[in-house]
């Protein structure tokens, strides 16, 4: 069993890594609309989170979103990232497109 779960950890993890990309902001309004955006920190590799997303870890999720690292796009942070014409990084893990800043 341990063998499959970590072979579906590492097929996610192509995966997602194969589909992360920068993109403009502005090219993310439709999924921030329909509140599916989510903003994972910097400090965090967004394609683990992404991984951990798909594979359903529940608590490494609920220490990101008690620690702050992993939440919703806030209307102050959309609004940041659309004048600034800011692009991100991000990577679609169904229902959710997750994004992260990095400078």
């Amino acid at each position: 069993m341990a063998d499959a779960a970590a072979s579906r950890r590492e097929l996610l993890r192509r995966e997602y890594l194969a589909q992360t990309a920068r993109i403009p902001w502005q090219d993310l309004q439709t999924h921030y609309a329909r509140g599916s955006v989510i903003a994972v920190a910097a400090d965090l590799d967004l394609v683990e989170v992404a991984v951990a997303l798909g594979l359903d870890d529940t608590q490494a999720f609920q220490d990101w979103i008690a620690s702050g690292a992993v939440a919703a796009v806030s209307e102050a942070q959309a609004g940041a990232w659309f004048e600034a014409d800011r692009r991100l990084w991000a990577v679609v893990a169904a229902p959710w497109v997750l994004v992260q800043a990095r400078d």
